[in-house]
């Protein structure tokens, strides 16, 4: 006997295919949100640095 939730039949390809876009959607969103993040961060940084604020200022 087969498992029912194991079985996707003629739409294997396309769930399985739609599971791995939307991985590689998730992916590349959060790599890109990271880097962006390191950007902004060496910006402010830059910023605080200009204006005598910066990490260590105490």
């Amino acid at each position: 006997m087969t498992n029912p939730d194991l079985v996707l039949g003629k739409y294997e390809v396309t769930v399985l295919s739609a599971y791995a876009a939307a991985l590689a959607l998730i992916v590349f969103l959060v790599v890109v949100t990271w880097l962006r993040g390191r950007v902004v961060r060496r910006q402010l940084d830059e910023v605080e640095a200009r204006q005598g604020r910066g990490k260590h200022a105490d």
